[in-house]
């Protein structure tokens, strides 16, 4: 068993006596850090290679910190002013995930770096944490790279807040294939709006 698969092993099972531990002290550290710090190293190593990430310059990690739960309406003492339909003000949940937050986040933070992919590495009652890989599309050793330079494209740019990146296309339900996605591509939009368009023939 490589060192790899056996640090994988131990992070599947979080449940255990030592894994549980160091959650909880690593959560304790990280709820005193900013919302997004940059970190020199991958928490997970095994998970951050297998996501894109390489030990060479060009590739950056940050820590994000995203509030969980739902979201409240912001209206003043709760008072809508509409239909009984759109009256609700606390049960709102938003479209999207927690971990597409981070990279949302952190690609505004960094706005002249590339976001890869993320990765979960602890909660706790308030936050979760994410790591984020990030790419440097300028520098010299990623567009050497003939596995990673389509990143410096500039149609890769903000891809976190187009949903391409892995996290942006699960929201968006292209993980499922076939008859069960068949309003889901190339988008729901572009769907609804090919089934809902009139198209009228003109014979001359």
């Amino acid at each position: 068993m490589g060192s790899a698969t056996f640090i994988n092993e131990i992070w599947r099972n979080k449940k255990s006596d030592v894994m549980s531990f160091l959650l909880k002290i690593r959560a304790w550290e990280y709820r005193h850090l900013p919302s997004v710090y940059r970190i020199k190293k991958p928490s997970r190593p095994e998970k951050a290679k297998r996501l894109g990430y390489k030990t060479k310059q060009g590739f950056i990690i940050y820590r994000v910190k995203i509030r969980r739960g739902g979201r409240k309406k912001q209206v003043k003492k709760g008072i809508t002013n509409g239909k009984p339909k759109n009256h609700g003000v606390n049960e709102k949940k938003f479209g999207r995930n927690k971990r597409s937050l981070a990279e949302e986040k952190v690609g505004k933070f960094c706005g002249n770096l590339r976001v890869l992919n993320s990765y979960w590495i602890n909660q706790d009652s308030i936050y979760k944490y994410f790591e984020v890989i990030l790419v440097d599309p300028f520098h010299k050793n990623i567009k050497r790279d003939q596995n990673v330079k389509w990143i410096s494209s500039p149609t890769s740019k903000h891809r976190e807040l187009r949903g391409l990146t892995s996290s942006g296309k699960k929201s968006r339900g292209l993980r499922n294939k076939g008859h069960k996605a068949v309003k889901s591509r190339p988008s729901k939009r572009a769907a609804w709006k090919k089934n809902n368009a009139v198209s009228l023939r003109r014979y001359r």
